[in-house]
């Protein structure tokens, strides 16, 4: 568009009024039409930079997608415990022990540096040094031999019964097994790689076609164990889920889905991520405890009580007071960490609850921040429909309609600040991909599901996770206590 000419604008106020009135409509619809323009790519470029300012700390966006650029201070408060080491802490420090597995003597010079011979003097004293190592290792054979018999009476041949485990002419023992399970579901090795790390340790070498036949022996005696640990995450006062993408075959994606507690751990995989998915699992629809996760639609048509991870609710706060210097949202986090302060003095102290006067005065906070929030975003119309609402006005909305799931941890002290226990869980899970890859079919999704529910369980309740795999090739299932 081009700026007209004094003789151009002459020349059309010459030919009347209604030229004059016809030309300056013309430029009026050309006005809104660009003042339309301009409003739509200034939508566009503060999408664009609400995109980018996007990373781990203000969102759920991973720390691996974070860009170089400076990050702004944690919210985490400093405690009041010294660096390093707390009281109590053991340690690990290597010490000596007081009788060594082998003694080496190293004897002394044959003479003193003055040319004195030493021969025929006795030992006075020793000054000895110790080395922690591991000695070569190599598999080792075990041939059974059975007795057999035969009956002088009848002469019928009487054979004598194989260990339990035992039941081919060939085979891998438990604990070689157990290796192999652990190796490539507690570290998340692929097949290639663990066949290297087998064949440089013991100098032997296993086809991948064997390490699947041993995962899914390991998965089908695991059966009942992991049953059980359903029925102790059902049977919980307070459980964490959460669910992230999972690569089952190509192209189709999966969902991998976790229910948590302080110890036990539950996987399921599923095409689905909604409802589909949670019905299947089998947890959800019978529970009636405190469900705490990430606020996704699909948890909340069940009739559980819920609480909201407020880590989440933080990182979404936190964006809006950096980009849009939200002043409401910077109170909203100092009244979260301030009430999760609260619930945690008063968990140390043995208190049953917070008092009475206590919560109400942070629910008269509550409110009052979210309708400052509400007069910061004026343009809020409950019945709009075609208007795209911000960032800001959906989360004020969210934190006044489910006000009783975000602050639950205020109301119940058994129920946590956030889900990250459940986010933890499933971390691991993820770097599986990093790592190995994608699984090829279901059925191997499946089998690591069950088995790492199994040693994740192991873990939390401080069982040494090789010993529990070889008791499970030994056919002996250690017990796994209830929450």
């Amino acid at each position: 568009m081009q700026r007209p000419k004094q003789e151009e604008l002459r020349a059309i106020y010459d030919l009347g009024p209604d030229a004059t009135i016809a030309f300056i409509e013309t430029l009026f619809d050309q006005l809104c039409s660009l003042s339309e323009e301009v409003a739509a790519l200034k939508n566009r470029l503060k999408t664009l930079e609400d995109e980018f300012a996007k990373d781990s700390h203000n969102s759920s966006k991973p720390p691996s997608s974070d860009r170089m650029k400076k990050r702004t201070e944690s919210l985490r408060q400093s405690g009041q415990n010294p660096v390093g080491g707390q009281k109590g802490h053991k340690g690990h420090t290597l010490k000596r022990v007081a009788n060594p597995d082998k003694t080496e003597i190293l004897p002394a010079p044959a003479q003193c540096r003055c040319g004195q011979g030493l021969d025929q003097t006795g030992v006075e004293n020793y000054e000895s040094r110790q080395i922690f190592d591991i000695p070569p290792v190599q598999i080792e054979v075990t041939e059974y031999k059975a007795e057999i018999k035969r009956c002088p009476r009848c002469h019928r041949p009487v054979k004598a019964s194989f260990p339990e485990q035992v039941t081919q002419p060939v085979q891998y023992g438990s604990r070689l097994r157990a290796q192999i399970v652990y190796l490539m579901n507690q570290h998340l090795l692929p097949y290639g790689r663990t066949a290297e790390i087998i064949e440089d340790f013991y100098q032997h070498r296993i086809s991948p076609s064997t390490f699947y036949r041993i995962n899914k022996a390991c998965f089908e005696m695991l059966r009942s164990s992991v049953d059980r640990i359903k029925e102790n995450i059902l049977a919980s006062a307070v459980v964490h889920f959460d669910e992230t993408g999972l690569r089952v075959g190509k192209p189709h994606k999966h969902w991998l889905h976790t229910a948590s507690t302080a110890s036990q751990t539950f996987y399921y995989s599923h095409k689905k991520r909604g409802s589909e998915a949670m019905d299947a699992m089998g947890i959800l629809p019978d529970f009636d405890g405190t469900a705490v996760h990430d606020h996704f639609k699909p948890y909340l048509k069940y009739p559980c009580k819920h609480a909201a991870c407020n880590t989440h609710h933080l990182r979404e706060l936190v964006f809006l007071m950096e980009q849009d210097q939200q002043q409401w949202a910077e109170k909203m986090i100092e009244l979260l960490l301030q009430i999760k302060s609260a619930t945690e003095q008063a968990r140390n102290k043995g208190q049953p609850a917070l008092h009475k006067n206590q919560i109400e005065d942070f629910e008269r906070s509550y409110i009052e921040i979210l309708e400052q929030g509400f007069k910061e975003n004026p343009d809020y119309d409950p019945k709009r429909k075609r208007k795209k609402r911000t960032a800001a006005q959906n989360l004020l909305i969210r934190l006044r309609d489910f006000k009783d799931k975000t602050l639950a941890f205020m109301y119940d002290l058994e129920v946590p600040f956030d889900n990250n226990l459940a986010e933890r869980d499933i971390r691991m899970m993820k770097l599986h991909q990093k790592i190995s890859g994608c699984f090829r079919a279901k059925q191997g999704a499946e089998m690591f599901c069950r088995i790492r529910s199994f040693l994740s369980t192991a873990r939390k309740q401080g069982h040494n996770r090789l010993e529990v795999l070889y008791q499970v090739f030994q056919q002996n299932l250690p017990e796994l206590e209830p929450e």
